[in-house]
């Protein structure tokens, strides 16, 4: 890099420090020399260049002035030229550059500036040389690093091999993908994805704690499908550095590409798990290789964990949700194979001792990752071996269903904990459920589009509140006798009385059915 550091080292210059400038000045870089004679060079001169002078402007100009208009214009040091008439640095000018805190050299009488032209002019060829090397090694040993599978990790240890800088790659949704030398807790990953969310993503995000760090975006052209970030400002890092940043920001590009393409594919296989699962005997053969693609072994004792997020809107999964079940299995030591959908995510594993006891630990994990939702886990009895795997899948996406609709209580539930009741609709198909609701809240249906009434709405709400009125009144904001109203009109439709128990177990079912089917 060129600077007056490297000026100064070149002993064919005869190059003398007269003031050093402010603490470090000597060392920062220049961009180029520029020899002027004009009073007032400022017009001409850029930011960070060294202006050349041999004072030939003294007797029309102030030193004090001179020195003013070369630092307005933000210029990195002055080069006073000696002369035979001008055998030593005015010490005005000297004066004027230790008040300024600007650098100023003196070259002996015996070199010519364009000695110093030529030498800044080696050095940027140098430096230029020596970057494009640097480019060309690097790009050598991050190339070997991927063909030889060592990934994101493998990438930033030949970028911390030559700088020794804190660094992480996080993804869109707050994964921490690799890291080397840095140590960020959850929020922290949480502020880096929220950076990542902007268009364009910002150069340097505040990720707390007083942390800030440079960001470089990793992806493709458009929207970054993750960042490398380095915990300094972007101000502290030198232009060396940000350009091996920017590089191996490039390289982990096809890394992450990699990542999300061998991501995709499993999650498509995953599904079609699923679907062989429910299939039944038609497609039963194919399961016990898809578990085995997963390491999980078809001829042990199966599970099967269905997790959504609780609440009556209908976001009951997000992206990135099937990925953060997957993280925590795998941390646990289990093997799994887990398939995102809209209603929930299901993951089939291993069971072993303890792997109920997982279910409260994965919500918990689960609802840490995405902010703080409440997140439910559904169960079922494990199976022997692959050949049972229909049952316990439809039985603990049942559980997930029902504990979603709930306002509270464990987070997890087996199927069986739901109530009997579930046993009872689970005996029969999806066509019979289906049946079943028409035919009692058929005309319930036909009265609320007809009039746009709300008796289904009521109904729920009264069996949701146990049968208090007063409790059901306040919670559809109505009167009571409204209440009684609309109930009576129920009874009327459904030939169900809401006071007896029997009716109500036959609406309630109904409910069930119509939510199931």
């Amino acid at each position: 890099m060129l600077s007056l550091e490297t000026l100064l080292a070149d002993p064919d210059l005869e190059l003398r420090v007269v003031v050093p400038g402010r603490d470090g000045a000597l060392a920062g870089q220049v961009l180029w020399v520029h020899n002027t004679e004009l009073p007032d060079p400022a017009p001409y001169v850029r930011e960070r260049e060294v202006v050349l002078t041999n004072g030939l402007w003294l007797d029309r100009t102030d030193p004090a002035d001179f020195v003013e208009r070369v630092l307005g214009a933000g210029a990195a040091g002055i080069i006073f030229g000696l002369r035979v008439e001008q055998r030593e640095t005015p010490a005005a000018l000297a004066d004027a550059c230790r008040e300024a805190g600007l650098p100023l050299l003196e070259i002996s009488v015996a070199v010519p500036f364009t000695a110093v032209t030529r030498a800044a002019a080696a050095i940027q060829a140098r430096g230029r040389q020596n970057a494009l090397m640097s480019l060309v090694r690097r790009g050598d040993e991050l190339t070997s690093a991927l063909s030889r599978g060592a990934g994101a990790s493998g990438v930033l240890a030949v970028l911390r091999g030559e700088h020794e800088l804190p660094l992480a790659v996080v993804d869109r949704m707050g994964r921490e993908l690799a890291s080397s030398g840095a140590d960020l807790d959850a929020g922290q990953l949480r502020a880096a994805a929220e950076a990542l969310a902007g268009h364009p993503p910002p150069l340097e995000a505040e990720l707390g704690a007083g942390v800030r760090a440079a960001l470089f975006p990793v992806g493709a052209i458009g929207e970054a499908d993750a960042a490398l970030l380095c915990l300094r400002p972007a101000a502290e890092l030198t232009q060396e550095e940000r350009d091996a940043l920017d590089q191996t920001a490039r390289y982990l590009s096809l890394e992450v590409a990699r990542h999300q393409a061998v991501q995709a594919i499993e999650m498509r296989f995953a599904v079609e798990l699923l679907d062989m699962v429910l299939s039944g005997a038609q497609r039963a053969a194919e399961v016990p290789g898809r578990l085995r693609a997963f390491g999980v072994d078809p001829d042990g004792p199966l599970a099967v964990f269905a997790l959504a997020f609780a609440g009556d809107d209908d976001v009951a999964t997000l992206p990135g949700m099937a990925e953060a079940v997957t993280d925590f299995l795998l941390a646990e030591g289990l093997p799994a194979v887990v398939a995102a959908g809209s209603r929930d995510v299901v993951a089939v594993l291993s069971w072993r001792a303890g792997t109920p006891s997982l279910a409260p630990r994965l919500a918990a994990a689960v609802s840490h990752r995405f902010g703080g939702g409440r997140v439910v886990v559904g169960l079922a009895d494990p199976v022997s071996g692959a050949a049972g795997l229909r049952t316990p899948l439809l039985r603990s996406r049942e559980a997930c269903r029902a504990l979603r609709g709930r306002r509270g209580g464990p987070v997890a539930a087996t199927f069986a904990e739901l109530g009997s009741y579930r046993l009872l609709l689970e005996s029969h198909d999806e066509q019979w459920r289906r049946t079943f609701a028409d035919a009692l809240l058929g005309p319930l249906r036909e009265h609320d589009n007809a009039r746009d009434g709300e008796l289904e709405a009521t109904l729920r709400a009264f069996l949701d509140h146990d049968g208090q009125w007063a409790a059901t009144a306040a919670a559809l904001y109505v009167h009571v006798n409204t209440l009684r109203n609309r109930l009576a009109k129920v009874t009327e439709l459904t030939g169900r009385d809401v006071g007896r128990t029997a009716d109500r177990v036959d609406l309630f079912l109904a409910l069930e059915a119509a939510q199931s089917g």
